[in-house]
């Protein structure tokens, strides 16, 4: 990756979380509009969290890491969802690393796989996910639902605590 990226995991209670909250709101893709809503009334509770990436002061992409996701009344969690790479930072693979970074983190709060929705073809095949899914949206199309075993070797902080791994961040 060409930048100099830095990784946040943050919450309601984090000084950055407007600017995301905006940044969300702000973005090319729709869905973004949904994040923002969802920072507004305060939907992520507990150990969901926005992870965001960062270049020198300025977002780059952020993704979730959430209970549910656009799919209704299915057993799956958690999810990667929100996954959004702003349009100067693609072709660096940040997606890649959003996703591990949020793969980390809900490894170490205790979850040992993860799902992501999607209506892309070929796009998460390649970081491991495998679609175990198909079901209606919210919008009514029909999304893949894919997961994703975590297992140790793959998790780059597997010997630090939660509290170690958020010390590590900015």
């Amino acid at each position: 990756m060409k930048y100099g990226m830095d990784f946040r995991i943050i919450t309601s209670s984090d000084g950055m979380w407007n600017a995301v909250r905006d940044y969300a709101d702000g973005c090319s893709w729709k869905a973004g509009k949904s994040l923002a809503d969802a920072m507004d009334n305060q939907l992520l509770t507990e150990w969901e969290r926005v992870i965001v990436a960062v270049d020198n002061q300025s977002i780059c992409g952020y993704c979730t890491a959430a209970k549910t996701d656009c799919i209704p009344d299915v057993p799956y969690t958690p999810y990667i969802g929100y996954l959004f790479v702003g349009e100067a930072y693609r072709g660096n693979r940040l997606s890649q690393e959003l996703i591990r970074y949020a793969m980390d983190y809900l490894k170490l709060v205790g979850f040992d796989r993860v799902y992501l929705v999607t209506d892309h073809e070929n796009l998460y095949e390649k970081y491991g996910f495998e679609v175990i899914d198909r079901k209606t949206a919210l919008w009514g199309s029909v999304e893949k639902i894919y997961m994703k075993n975590l297992k140790e070797k793959e998790n780059r902080h597997a010997d630090c605590t939660y509290a170690e791994f958020r010390r590590e961040l900015p």
